[in-house]
């Protein structure tokens, strides 16, 4: 049995009691005497060249202190790629200058051209309508067909509006073309990834102040990764000193990726900071969000998957367009490319996979990670065309992924898409879900359905996803311009309490729970003695934040091995107490004790021996108990899980309801279950908004339709089922000390094809020879499948 409160126990969410009464401090509740606020005027046109900013009229209004132009920022550094990815003939990628406030030409609708910084919010609005701008109209590109083919640019100075056309593997290209010409059957899907917005609770602020005394600046943000946030200003945008700049992310109100990167108002806030030498702060509102944060997805794909006469796989290949809008965002180049090409074998032992991504500059927001990053697009793409493979040859879909599955005597796997496997057990996964499921009933709930005058659709998918981001070595060759390592520091105070400095930033993960249950089943000591810090640059070893489902994989295992070295030094204390040498101590539960015998000393005297060494030999044992540890994975890990779900679908009006959803998942070892379960259950809800709901539209112009809750649809109660999740089928990571793979983006992974095969399946149930239908799946898009089937 796991301790109450150590690895395996399903404890309470200790950061859950501030945020419930209403205690959490965001960005936005920071004030201080002299604060001001920014407000930034953006462009209504998607494309058009400045000709004129006349400020004066703005700058005369009250309680304005000053204006900033893209003028102002001419000579400073742009916000860079976190990814330099090459074209398949070698030539880099096209990497334009992503400036803090556009000047020259606006490239998307919401592109901030100006920044007013006055007394309060109100005064610093009014300022910004009376700037006087004179913008000339260019035609917008936004379809991305159009954008390769045309003569109109989003950067001029490139002459192209193709990123990069990347392969993966192109070693891979000859066998999988041969394979696919080849074959005794070739199914073939083109199908869109929908683009997304992230819509995290808390929108995006910013908080800067400036120590002229010091030379210091100060900048609380809503970030997902504050040392990245600070390197990138420091080495590439306003040129601070990293030691002059500290980056604090307090508590903040989710970021599904959308908070990882920088973004131009943290280098504005900075820079006005200085100038007026007062707080500044901007907090966007929802429609700023809509309009300026990283969007997700945005994939159009052409799959193929071969097949030899007794419907095992040969090859997977794909072409794909993928959207990078206006500006290249810090992981916009490896999304469409690392993290989803290298997916493209999925769970099968299919010999053969070439992946071809062209990534393409459009007149719209940028796009970057969304929950999922990359491996959502691969599995949607990869479980859609197995779906209508086993359709097209009569074979059940289960049993045609059961043939092809990875069997556990096969690890480690080398898949076909350049990775390693290194453990799981797909057939036992599926097992469990229909089990849990219950699949055999199946038949008779459709026949309940057909009774009521509804159809019934039954949807399965399997999926594997790359996570605990990643090997710098690996990621280095890759185009990586940082390593992915984490690090910890645990301090032990004399009287025993812990404080854990971690690289890793909680914006929802359960963070302050997880990680004290790793240190205190270590210890021996109760979870309560231990705290964790994190978010502060001041404060915490140099880390690269929390994405990728990485957390526990790697900064929870610098946090194992700085434990380790705690333990390590403590046995020397202990030794010396009990006059022994450290070789002959044991720890266990807490105590050192001398082997074969029942002398021993706790972990708090030990604690307080390590602050009053009165007579320690020194030459052997430093004062203090405090270690720090990096770790860098060995390899990603790999989670997996087998989903299904059942939906009814009305014919009369194509509205589809989810009736049930059952997530089973391989996550490796896990920590906490229930805040496991909780992150399937934010995943599952954000994964069926993306399948039957969620769509971010724009016109011909650029002009963005779906700015607000009234255009957007995101799921809502009623729009999702009670969830069945289970867990309990894992196979331990090899290669991290806890065995962890991560959870945090399975959810969003493995629902958007289940919902949609499910509905596909509801309708060939009807009758009706639909192969495909585009998420979202609205009532209004099933309708029409349905009459024109």
């Amino acid at each position: 049995m796991p301790k109450d409160d150590g690895i395996g126990a399903a404890t309470l969410r200790r950061e859950d009691v501030r945020f419930l009464t209403g205690k959490g401090q965001y960005t936005d509740d920071i004030k201080a005497y002299g604060e001001t606020a920014a407000v930034f005027a953006r462009s209504t046109v998607a494309n058009g060249v400045i000709k004129s900013i006349d400020t004066t009229a703005a700058a005369a209004m009250p309680g304005v202190l000053a204006i900033f132009t893209g003028e102002d920022f001419v000579e400073v550094g742009g916000n860079p790629a976190g990814w330099l990815i090459n074209s398949r003939d070698g030539t880099p990628m096209h990497e334009p200058k992503r400036p803090v406030l556009a000047h020259g030409k606006v490239r998307h609708v919401g592109d901030a051209y100006a920044a007013v910084i006055a007394e309060t919010v109100e005064q610093a609005k009014n300022a910004v309508e009376a700037i006087e701008v004179d913008i000339e109209e260019l035609d917008a590109i936004v379809d991305m067909k159009d954008a390769l083919t045309g003569t109109n640019y989003v950067h001029d100075e490139i002459g192209t509006n193709q990123c990069f056309d990347w392969g993966w593997i192109e070693d891979n290209r000859a066998a999988t073309d041969a394979a696919i010409k080849g074959a005794h059957h070739v199914t073939t899907l083109e199908l869109v990834n929908n683009r997304l917005v992230p819509n995290a609770m808390e929108p995006r602020s910013s908080r800067a102040e400036y120590k002229a005394a010091s030379d210091e600046y100060v900048l609380h943000t809503t970030s997902q990764n504050p040392h990245l946030t600070r390197l990138l200003i420091s080495a590439f945008v306003l040129g601070i000193p990293e030691n002059k700049l500290t980056v604090i992310a307090p508590d903040v109100g989710g970021g599904f990726g959308s908070k990882i990167y920088h973004y131009g108002e943290e280098a504005l806030v900075l820079a006005a900071a200085k100038k007026l030498g007062r707080p500044v702060t901007w907090t966007a509102d929802r429609t700023e969000a809509f309009l300026t944060d990283a969007h997700g997805r945005d994939h159009v794909t052409k799959i193929e998957l071969a097949l030899d006469k007794d419907g095992n796989f040969l090859a997977f290949r794909t072409e794909t367009l993928a959207n990078v809008g206006a500006y290249l965002s810090n992981f916009a180049t490896a999304t469409p490319t690392f993290l989803h090409g290298t997916l493209m074998a999925g769970n099968y032992t299919v010999p053969n996979v070439y992946v071809n991504v062209k990534a393409v500059f459009t007149n719209t927001a940028p796009v970057d990670a969304y929950r999922g990053a990359g491996r959502p697009e691969a599995t949607y793409s990869l479980e859609r065309v197995i779906d209508k493979a086993a359709r097209e040859i009569g074979r059940d879909p289960i049993d045609l992924r059961r043939q092809n599955f990875i069997k556990p005597d096969q690890y480690p796997f080398a898949s076909a898409a350049g990775l390693e496997y290194d453990s799981g057990n797909y057939d036992a996964l599926m097992d469990q879900m229909e089990k849990v499921a219950d699949l055999a009933g199946f038949a008779e709930r459709r026949k309940a359905s057909e009774a009521k005058g509804l159809l019934r659709g039954f949807g399965v998918n399997a999926y594997i996803e790359a996570c605990g981001i990643a090997p710098s070595n690996l990621v280095g060759v890759l185009g990586s311009r940082v390593g992915l390592y984490d690090a910890a520091t645990v301090r032990v105070n004399a009287t025993g309490n812990l404080s854990v400095m971690v690289g890793a930033h909680s914006h929802g993960q359960g963070h302050e729970t997880a990680f004290p249950q790793v240190v205190a089943e270590m210890l021996g000591i109760d979870a309560s003695a231990i705290d964790i810090v994190h978010g502060d640059t001041s404060k915490i070893p140099f880390g690269m934040g929390t994405y990728g489902s990485r957390s526990l994989a790697v900064c929870g295992s610098a946090v194992v091995r700085a434990t380790e070295k705690v333990i390590n030094k403590a046995k020397k204390i202990a030794a010396h107490m009990l006059e022994v040498s450290d070789g002959d101590i044991e720890f266990k539960d807490g105590q050192f004790s001398v082997a074969g015998t029942d002398k021993s000393v706790s972990f708090g005297e030990v604690a307080l021996k390590a602050y009053i060494p009165h007579e320690f030999p020194l030459e052997d044992i430093e004062p203090g108990l405090e270690e720090t540890a990096f770790y860098d994975p060995a390899n990603f890990t790999y989670p997996s899980g087998a989903y299904c779900c059942e939906v009814e679908l009305d014919p009369e009006t194509g509205k589809v309801t989810v009736e049930s959803m059952t997530a089973v998942d391989d996550f490796g070892n896990v920590i906490n279950p229930m805040i496991v379960t909780g992150q399937v259950h934010g995943g599952l809800g954000q994964g069926i908004g993306q399948a039957l709901l969620e769509n971010t539209t724009y016109d011909e112009n650029g002009q963005l339709l779906s700015a607000s809750y009234m255009d957007y649809a995101m799921p809502r109660a009623d729009d999702v089922p009670f969830y069945t999740v289970d867990h309990s089928k894992g196979n331990a990571c090899t290669h991290n000390p806890l065995g962890v793979k991560g959870c945090g983006e399975a959810g969003a992974i493995g629902s958007p094809p289940t919902v949609v095969n499910a509905v596909i399946d509801a309708m060939q149930s009807g009758g009706k020879n639909v192969t495909h239908i585009d998420m979202p799946v609205t009532p209004h898009r099933v309708w029409l499948a349905m009459q024109n089937a």
